[in-house]
């Protein structure tokens, strides 16, 4: 692709790197911002550049937050003793745009994946166990909502290990999310449903 600028070049160069944008879309995006008044630019580099900076994420559950804690754990109207586990932050939108789900999340930072090089201390699961062990509120269920992929199980697994001493109930999203795919890609009906017909894990394995 031929560029009549370094700089829109080196503009669709960087634009291009974010997930599901090619080069034709990143560059229909900088001639964009080329057509609009510069303060739209500065802008949207200033809320970008906000975002990087002062970003938090919860002490509780790890989620995106403006404060110490995000708006779901410090909500009163979420029940807090059940526990939703999930991969990354895109799931807890996935499942909050269902309306299916009132309870609280923790979220994990990704799943144990050894080829990748990502084992269980790199994941905030020692984080979870502590939750459930301090008991800030008396944890009833942990519903592990991982995508159904081998990953997914194998530290859907490490973690009913990991809590077993609790006794508490633990369960799975229900297998309507297609095995192998990504939480964050199944549609809002399906998802849930599968938090609704969620199973008690032990008898699942």
């Amino acid at each position: 692709m031929q560029f009549p600028s370094r700089l829109i070049e080196h503009a669709v160069e960087e634009i291009s790197k974010l997930p599901g944008i090619g080069k034709k879309t990143a560059l229909r995006l900088v001639l964009h911002l080329l057509k609009n008044d510069v303060s739209v630019s500065e802008s949207l580099a200033s809320s970008i550049s906000s975002l990087r900076k002062n970003i938090k994420y919860c002490q509780r559950c790890h989620n995106i937050s403006d404060g110490p804690l995000c708006a779901i754990c410090s909500n009163p109207r979420r029940s807090h003793n059940i526990i939703c586990v999930v991969e990354d932050l895109p799931d807890v939108l996935a499942i909050e745009n269902t309306g299916q789900y009132h309870g609280s999340y923790h979220v994990l930072g990704g799943i144990i994946s050894p080829i990748d090089g990502v084992g269980p201390d790199d994941l905030n699961i020692s984080s979870l166990v502590n939750r459930v062990a301090q008991a800030e509120f008396p944890i009833e269920e942990i519903i592990l909502a991982l995508s159904p992929t081998m990953e997914g199980d194998t530290t859907a697994f490490y973690l009913t290990k990991k809590l077993q001493p609790y006794n508490l109930k633990i369960s799975s999203i229900a297998r309507g999310v297609p095995i192998g795919g990504e939480l964050e890609y199944a549609d809002e009906i399906t998802l849930g449903n599968s938090i609704l017909r969620r199973r008690n894990y032990e008898s699942e394995h």
